[in-house]
């Protein structure tokens, strides 16, 4: 940050970085806060803020590299919007200071970056301030009062996009909403036909060779399919419905399967 042209003030005067940094722990002007946000919507490149129109630039340390920028832009442009607001129009971040004594929010498109913050003057505390009620709406009426149609951000030719179900099995979202694709449209909705949701299953009941099996079952959706137990893999994906599964043990366990277009379905069972 300090080699972006940005000064932060850590919670202790000399004190070294700790975890709350990871979290927005330290101190930042608006202004500064605001110059980050503008490194983003373009391409990785701070600007210095000019007061005047005939104010000089100068050179534009680098933030981050363009694909990381529009890595962070792309995600912040999914934020769900305060009410009342059209989503996916600009890229914005709110957040809330300790104690409530700061709500800030800054947003951004390719042509337009808004800080927006709200306190008090002597730093005291106001119950219930928080960025997203208070600081969100101000900055999304800024962007409607310019009067102009959002640009996208367009990506970098060397960036990586690709849906859950094309992701190795670690890294896929469970999502709780069915994907938007004409895939998804058009297949019936993904079903964890069983073991049920609040199952107790007796292992005993279904041990093989003195093994306990469970057997699992997936109605709808479109293969293949991968099979999870508390968010990790247990089984190579398949495009058969049914499944055997050989458990380590008894125990509350999370199960989930995730189809071919990235919809995902999870229940909550007890072996015993």
């Amino acid at each position: 940050l300090r080699d972006a042209g940005v000064a932060v003030a850590m919670p202790r005067e000399g004190g070294a970085p700790g975890l709350a940094v990871g979290l927005g722990g330290l101190g930042i002007t608006l202004q500064d806060l605001t110059r980050l946000y503008v490194g983003l919507a373009r391409g990785g490149d701070v600007a210095l803020l000019k007061v005047r129109a005939e104010d000089r630039g100068s050179p534009s340390p680098r933030l981050v590299e363009p694909v990381a920028a529009w890595y962070v832009a792309d995600t912040l442009l999914g934020a769900p919007p305060p009410l009342n607001a059209v989503p996916g129009r600009i890229a914005f971040k709110t957040g809330t200071s300790y104690g409530y004594r700061d709500a800030w929010a800054v947003g951004f498109d390719r042509r337009h970056t808004i800080g927006v913050w709200v306190g008090r003057a002597d730093n005291g505390a106001v119950p219930g301030l928080v960025g997203r009620v208070v600081a969100a709406p101000i900055l999304f009426d800024a962007f409607a009062r310019l009067g102009l149609d959002p640009r996208p951000f367009p990506q970098p030719p060397d960036s990586i996009v690709a849906t859950s179900a094309h992701l190795p099995p670690p890294l896929r979202h469970l999502r709780q909403d069915v994907p938007k694709t004409m895939a998804a449209m058009t297949t019936p909705s993904l079903r964890l036909a069983f073991p049920p949701e609040g199952a107790r299953i007796d292992l005993a009941a279904s041990a093989a060779d003195g093994r306990p099996e469970l057997n699992l079952k997936v109605a709808g959706g479109a293969p293949p399919y991968t099979w999870l137990v508390d968010g990790a893999p247990i089984l190579n994906p398949t495009r058969r419905r049914e499944a055997i599964w050989q458990p380590p043990g008894k125990g509350f366990l999370r199960i989930s399967v995730i189809d071919g277009t990235g919809a995902s379905e999870s229940v909550s069972v007890r072996l015993q």
